[in-house]
C-alpha cells in the first residue's frame, strides 16, 4: 500500500445534507487526523448515521465538502469500511462466515480467479483478531447477533481499510462480543486506522481520542473527552433519563425552559 502523506483523513467543512427535502444535517465543519479515533455522540435522530453516510461518500451532500485524504469522499481511492447498525442477513443466505469475510478482499482480488492464498491468510487472520477462526467454515446465519457484528469487523479488517465507521457497534449485543470490538478497536492504533464510531452512549465515547457532539443535525461540541464529558459541559447540552445506573448514558437533548 503507498503512503499517503496528506495531513488530515477525514475534512467536513460546512456540510448540510438530507433525506428528499428533509435536511438533517446543517453546516457541520470538523477534521480529523491519521489514526485518531472519534465518537460522534447525540441522541436519536440528532444526524449520527447521516454524517456517517455523508464521510463513507453514499449520500450526497446539499453544501459543502468531505474529503478523505485530500480527496472528494465520493471519488476518494482510500479504502472505507462502512459498518452500519442494522446487519440483515436473509435467514437463508447460503454463505460461510469465511465467506463473508473474504468479501472484504474484493478490491484485492483478481477478475475470474480464485482467492490467493495471501487473500485466504488474510481473512482467516481477520478472524482469529475478533476470536471467531473457530467458526470461519459456519454458515453465518448460524451465528449470534454479536457474532455475527464482529464478522462484519472481520470483513473490514480483512478490507485493509484507512477509514473505519461503526455505526453503534456495541447495542443490543453480548457483553462478550462489546469487550472483543473494542479490544480490536484499541488494536487498530498500532496499524493508524481512523475510526469514526457514532454512538449515544457516554461510557463509549470516553474511550476515544475525540468527542463530536451533534443535537438536531449541528456540531455543538468539539474535543477531548476528559473535557466535554464534564457534568458542568454536558449539562449545557444534554439532561439524563434519570440517575440510575442502569441509563447514566442514556441521553436525550436538553430542551431549555
Amino acid at each position: 500500500m503507498s503512503a499517503i502523506t496528506t495531513t488530515l483523513a477525514v475534512e467536513c467543512l460546512h456540510v448540510s445534507a438530507g433525506y428528499g427535502t428533509h435536511p438533517v444535517l446543517h453546516q457541520v465543519t470538523f477534521r480529523v487526523a491519521p489514526g485518531e479515533q472519534v465518537a460522534v455522540l447525540g441522541a436519536n435522530g440528532a444526524g449520527k448515521s447521516t454524517l456517517l453516510n455523508v464521510v463513507a461518500g453514499v449520500l450526497p451532500l446539499t453544501v459543502g465538502t468531505v474529503c478523505l485524504f485530500g480527496e472528494r469522499a465520493d471519488r476518494a481511492r482510500v479504502s472505507v469500511a462502512y459498518l452500519p447498525q442494522e446487519l440483515h442477513v436473509p435467514k437463508r443466505f447460503p454463505v460461510t462466515v469465511f465467506d463473508v469475510v473474504m468479501m472484504g478482499r474484493y478490491r484485492f482480488l483478481r477478475r475470474l480467479r480464485p482467492p490467493a492464498r495471501r487473500d485466504r491468510q488474510a481473512v482467516l487472520a481477520a478472524l482469529e483478531r475478533v476470536h471467531l477462526g473457530h467458526v470461519a467454515a459456519r454458515p453465518i446465519t448460524a451465528l449470534s447477533g454479536g457474532q455475527r457484528r464482529r464478522v462484519f469487523l472481520a470483513r473490514a479488517l480483512a478490507q485493509e481499510a484507512r477509514i473505519l465507521l461503526l455505526d453503534e457497534p456495541l447495542q443490543g449485543i453480548d457483553v462478550g462480543s462489546q469487550q472483543v470490538i473494542m479490544e480490536t478497536l484499541q488494536r487498530l492504533r498500532e496499524q493508524t486506522v481512523t475510526v469514526l464510531v457514532a454512538t449515544h452512549s457516554l461510557s463509549l465515547a470516553q474511550q476515544f481520542d475525540r468527542v463530536l457532539f451533534l443535537r438536531a443535525g449541528h456540531l455543538v461540541g468539539d474535543g477531548p473527552p476528559d473535557v466535554l464529558l464534564q457534568p458542568d459541559h454536558l449539562a449545557e447540552i444534554f439532561e439524563f433519563l434519570d440517575d440510575s445506573e442502569s441509563s447514566l448514558y442514556e441521553v436525550r437533548p436538553h430542551v431549555s425552559s
